[in-house]
């Protein structure tokens, strides 16, 4: 594909406003607020970047290259889509990764996308790219530039933060985005772990949480 094209529609897929629903899901950072662990853009900095080397960044980073890779064959999607289901540490964080890459799905009709019931979110962004031939790289860069600028902007809305203080949050971690796509090519799907603990407790724990805005 032309690189203009590419572009193109990387950035149309990847835009706050493509109708995956993003803004609802809050990854955690809701029950974090409430339990004091984000209280402004230092503590919210560090938060995102544990997330994107530890949790799920990485996660999502190596889902959607082998998605990319697999994009031809039915059978192989269907396994990636399938590890990235069982990688999810709680039923909220199961719920977001899902609903959002259905719904991503159905937005990308309009590219030739098919429904696919049960996607991960980065599963079905990899699979699309694949199947347009656009760049992995560029693919797997502008994914996780995109979840940290949501988790970012519901963390604006829950500390309560600045739009100014949250994008310098989101340019400073420029070199930590580079550096887990870096990191997550070659890597098997078994390669697959997480040690971002409090994050997946926030997730756990933001199902019972008494006041909620969020859907995670």
């Amino acid at each position: 594909m032309a690189e203009g094209a590419a572009l193109l529609r990387l950035l149309a897929w990847l835009s706050p406003a493509f109708p995956t629903g993003g803004f609802a899901w809050s990854h955690g950072i809701e029950w974090a607020v409430e339990a004091g662990d984000l209280r402004d853009a230092a503590t919210l900095r560090d938060w995102v970047e544990d997330l994107l080397r530890e949790g799920a960044g990485r996660t999502d980073a190596i889902l959607l290259r082998h998605a990319h890779a697999a994009h031809a064959d039915p059978a192989a999607l269907a396994g990636v889509a399938a590890f990235g289901r069982a990688a999810q540490p709680a039923r909220e964080r199961l719920a977001e990764t899902v609903q959002q890459g259905e719904a991503f799905c159905r937005a990308a009709r309009a590219w030739g996308m098919a429904p696919h019931p049960g996607m991960p979110y980065p599963v079905a962004v990899g699979a699309l790219a694949g199947e347009h031939a656009i760049d992995v790289e560029a693919t797997c860069a502008g994914y996780l530039q995109a979840l940290a600028a949501t988790l970012i902007s519901a963390a604006v809305r829950l500390i309560p933060l600045g739009q100014s203080a949250g994008l310098a949050v989101l340019a400073g971690l420029e070199p930590v985005l580079l550096e887990v796509a870096a990191i997550s090519r070659g890597a098997a799907l078994e390669e697959i772990a997480s040690t971002a603990f409090r994050a997946d407790l926030a997730a756990m724990r933001h199902e019972t949480q008494y006041t909620r805005l969020f859907r995670s």
